[in-house]
């Protein structure tokens, strides 16, 4: 069976854990179990302590293409308070900068949708539903490189090869 729907089964079922814990599957190799402090509904961990901070609940994505970017990243690079909070600041603002392109994508596909309704094509109208996608898209693009320039300013040397080392390897993605 699936570690994954053993943890959804389990947890669904109030998680009666003896004193030894649950730790099977995947939870087992990272230090899984009950207990105080472990987080999740009742002391399972919430995925945070799974490599790329994955999570088994299958929402996936988010920003830099890890489940908890901040966390991560700041585990990774070995962050000190303060460029964790900038770090934070950062990815906040790219995360709603994220959720403002996909509402743009949502009301363009609609926009479309509405244009091919008609007995005859607005070839005006698509073409400016497409400079609106394009202009979205721009300004994610920019809010991305803005936010690896911020980034780079608040990391050292050594954190900025640790940084690039991540980005080749596929580790972290932008």
């Amino acid at each position: 069976m699936h570690p994954a729907f053993v943890a959804w089964w389990h947890a669904g079922r109030g998680g009666s854990c003896g004193p030894e814990g649950w730790s099977g599957g995947r939870r087992a190799w990272f230090g899984g179990g009950c207990g105080p402090g472990r987080g999740g509904g009742h002391g399972h961990g919430g995925g945070d302590d799974l490599p790329g901070g994955s999570d088994f609940d299958g929402a996936g994505g988010g920003n830099f293409g890890v489940r908890r970017p901040l966390r991560f990243l700041a585990h990774r690079l070995e962050l000190d308070d303060g460029q964790i909070a900038e770090l934070a600041t950062i990815l906040d603002e790219l995360k709603i900068e994220r959720a403002q392109a996909a509402v743009d994508h949502r009301r363009s596909t609609s926009a479309f949708a509405d244009a091919v309704i008609g007995e005859k094509i607005d070839d005006a109208r698509l073409e400016e539903i497409r400079a609106d996608r394009v202009k979205s898209a721009e300004r994610l693009q920019a809010s991305v490189v803005r936010a690896i320039g911020r980034i780079h300013a608040i990391l050292s040397a050594e954190q900025r090869k640790k940084l690039a080392y991540l980005l080749r390897t596929g580790a972290l993605a932008i």
